[in-house]
């Protein structure tokens, strides 16, 4: 739910506690691809 309201893909990996990013793609269940674009535009 968050990730649909946000967009952001790093907020959703680090409240998952993941440090892989192919885990939290399967949560999400989205494409590697799309999770490395996604990853790559989000600031920390």
């Amino acid at each position: 739910m968050i990730y649909n309201a946000t967009g952001n893909f790093r907020t959703i990996q680090i409240l998952l506690g993941h440090s892989k990013i192919g885990n939290t793609v399967r949560h999400l269940g989205i494409d590697v691809e799309d999770a490395l674009l996604l990853a790559g535009r989000t600031k920390i």
